[in-house]
C-alpha cells in the first residue's frame, strides 16, 4: 500500500470497543478507562468538525534508521453517519538522519476520505492514487469524534494513565490509551496503536501507529479547533484534464 495512503488509516487517519459487558463492565482496576470512555461518549455527541495543524513522523529502525516528516493541516467532519476527512500536506523532509535537523521543502499533496474511498493527490506528478476503504471508515475516526462505544466496537483497549501535552498554545490533560484491533486484517497492518485523547473534546493530540517490521508513525496535532465551519472545498481535490488516476 502506498506510504502516503497508509498514513490516512490514520491519516488523518480515525476507532472503537465491545459493549457487551466488555470495557463498560470493566473490572475495578479499569474503572478509570470506563470513565474515559463515558466522557468520550458525551463529547462525541456534540462533535461535528475539527481542524488542526499536524506533523506526521514516519520512522524505520530495521534494517537501518530512516525518518520522513510531513507537515500540514487536517480537517474532519461528521454529519450523522457521514464522515469525511482531508489532510493537506504542505511540507516534507525525507530521509532525516538520527539526531540531525530536518530539511523541509514545500510539497503539495492532499489525502482525502469520502464515500468509502481514500485518495492521495500528488500535485507535482498530477496523479491521484485511489483505494476503496469503506471497511476502514471507523478506523479513520481514531481520536476525532469517535465515541467510547465506537472505539470499544473495534479495539481492545488498555488504559495507560493521564499525561499533559501541549496543543500548540496551552497544556492539555490527555488520557493515554493502547489499542489493539479486533479485526485480524487491521492487526496485520497496525499491530498496536497508542493515542493521547482529550476526552472533553473527543480529539487526539498524539497518536503512535506501530506498523510492525521496525516501522512506526507518530502523529502530532496542534492548534486544534472544535466545530469550526469547514467549506466543502477542503475535502475536494482540484484536478485538471491531464490528471492521472491510479487505482
Amino acid at each position: 500500500m502506498h506510504l502516503r495512503i497508509k498514513l490516512v488509516f490514520a491519516a488523518s487517519m480515525a476507532l472503537a470497543f465491545s459493549t457487551v459487558f466488555g470495557v463498560y463492565a470493566a473490572p475495578p482496576d479499569q474503572k478509570d478507562l470506563k470513565e474515559v470512555l463515558q466522557r468520550l461518549d458525551a463529547a462525541a455527541a456534540n462533535f461535528h468538525s475539527t481542524s488542526a495543524d499536524f506533523e506526521f513522523d514516519t520512522e524505520q529502525t530495521d534494517p537501518f534508521y530512516s525518518k520522513d516528516i510531513d507537515k500540514g493541516t487536517a480537517f474532519y467532519k461528521r454529519s450523522g453517519k457521514s464522515f469525511r476527512m482531508a489532510a493537506h500536506i504542505r511540507e516534507e523532509a525525507l530521509g532525516v538522519e538520527k539526531d540531525k535537523p530536518a530539511k523541509f521543502k514545500p510539497v503539495p499533496k492532499d489525502v482525502t476520505y469520502a464515500d468509502g474511498k481514500v485518495k492521495l493527490y500528488e500535485k507535482l506528478t498530477d496523479e491521484i492514487h485511489e483505494i476503496g476503504a469503506a471497511k476502514y471508515e471507523s478506523y479513520l475516526l481514531l481520536g476525532f469524534g469517535a465515541s467510547g462505544k465506537e472505539l470499544a466496537d473495534k479495539w481492545d483497549i488498555k488504559y495507560l494513565g493521564s499525561e499533559d501535552l501541549n496543543d500548540g498554545k496551552v497544556s492539555v490533560k490527555t488520557e493515554k490509551l493502547e489499542l489493539v484491533a479486533k479485526d485480524p486484517d487491521v492487526r496485520k497492518m497496525l499491530p498496536k496503536v497508542t493515542v493521547w485523547v482529550d476526552p472533553a473534546r473527543a480529539v487526539s493530540l498524539k497518536q503512535i501507529f506501530d506498523e510492525g517490521h521496525g516501522q512506526s508513525r507518530t502523529c502530532y496535532y496542534f492548534n486544534i479547533k472544535l466545530n469550526p465551519s469547514i467549506p466543502d472545498t477542503e475535502f475536494n481535490i482540484k484536478t485538471d484534464s491531464k490528471t492521472k488516476t491510479v487505482k
